[in-house]
């Protein structure tokens, strides 16, 4: 018998509902399983969603004060799925709690709340892992294994784009996520993360860069109809930067992204090889080997196919290795990550410091597209 793993969920939108079914199927996913995750309590904002949400995925109890949660003794990790300005308050409680702690990207809302998060997570004995549930995509996994290998030699070049479609229609009614003083940014504090944290989890860090933001919808109907909102975060961000190896590389992030679904897209040239990776299809990686021997017709030299679809390492054992791989699949890999670092305390990866490093290039691009220049990241680092 493995020991009971209370958990309660702060949130039930999209991001929510996909964490409580993920932790529903992680038994049959993993076999075995260090711990038994068990849903307990879920806070929404309100009775009403609380009561749905406690019906739709099988919790013992919900409310609408996430400190409810913290006062179980039967609740020992919190799951984050609100909108990120309530971030800090209720990670920095839930740390203090002594509960471990995984939330949603990005880490807070800048990169003072997140630096304020991280010290309290440093400072305490609690597991704390951010969802950048895209390091566990096979085909990135893969991607990982080669660049370690140095299978790319010296990196050149790179480029990254994380790109969506969704706010092209001036008429859809302004969120939380097109209000800077609740999401802190827009497409690049949303989109961002994800494509960041990918290309320094297989390049290395970055130096410095160079940004422009622009915005395109500036005034959006209110919810009701009733009133026009002004927006105030960047539809389009466009980042330049360098790696502390010495390669370059631009990212893009959009919402307007004309025909797009949820294309996150990475190639990366390097002295013996080159890669290329797209969310819309996850089950291949392709590789170009520089160093294969030429021949004047060209010989095997090409980019190759790999196979990744579902090569999961032990103790994963569903569904099998030769299936098609999507979305979910990689929030249920994340999720066994860090219970299996509670269980048997494991350092969690990825950690609150990746997620500091991601949200101080965020900073970086931001105070870059004000003012115009190039921004040295080691100047955000601050000075403990």
């Amino acid at each position: 018998m493995v020991r009971p793993l209370g958990i309660g969920l702060i949130g039930h939108g999209g991001a929510g509902k996909i964490h409580a079914l993920g932790y529903r199927s992680l038994s049959s996913y993993y076999d075995p399983l260090p711990v038994d995750p068990r849903l307990v309590g879920v806070c929404t904002s309100s009775e009403m969603t609380g009561a749905k949400a406690q019906k739709e995925h099988g919790f013992e109890f919900h409310c609408a004060d996430y400190r409810h949660l913290l006062e179980r003794n039967d609740i020992s990790l919190i799951d984050c799925c609100v909108p990120n300005f309530l971030h800090r308050d209720m990670i920095i409680d839930a740390i203090k709690a002594g509960k471990h702690v995984y939330c949603e990207k990005p880490l807070a809302m800048n990169l003072k709340e997140a630096e304020e998060i991280v010290k309290f997570s440093r400072q305490s004995a609690v597991k704390c892992q951010i969802v950048f549930n895209y390091r566990f995509i096979p085909a990135v996994m893969r991607a990982k294994q080669l660049a370690a290998e140095g299978a790319l030699g010296e990196i050149f070049s790179f480029r990254g784009a994380y790109l969506h479609s969704g706010y092209i229609d001036p008429h859809r009614p302004i969120t939380w996520r097109l209000q800077r003083d609740k999401a802190g940014g827009g497409a690049l504090i949303d989109l961002g993360p994800h494509i960041i944290d990918m290309l320094q989890y297989l390049l290395g860090e970055f130096n410095s860069v160079f940004a422009n933001t622009k915005t395109i919808t500036k005034r959006r109907p209110s919810k009701d109809g009733q009133a026009v909102e002004e927006v105030d975060v960047d539809d389009i961000a466009i980042l330049q930067l360098k790696l502390k190896n010495g390669g370059i590389g631009t990212i893009e992030t959009s919402r307007f992204a004309t025909g797009t679904n949820d294309d996150l897209r990475i190639e990366v040239d390097g002295s013996k090889g080159s890669l290329v990776f797209n969310l819309m299809d996850p089950n291949w990686l392709f590789f170009y080997d520089a160093t294969e021997e030429d021949k004047p017709t060209g010989g095997r030299k090409g980019f190759k196919r790999i196979e990744t679809v579902q090569h999961y390492p032990e103790p994963a054992v569903f569904p099998y290795p030769k299936s098609t791989v999507g979305w979910s699949r990689f929030h249920i890999a994340s999720q066994y990550q860090f219970i299996k670092a509670i269980a048997l305390d494991l350092p969690p990866e990825p950690s609150f410091e990746d997620g500091l490093a991601v949200q101080r290039v965020i900073e970086a691009a931001y105070l870059s597209s004000e003012q115009g220049e190039w921004i040295d990241l080691a100047s955000l680092v601050p000075k403990i």
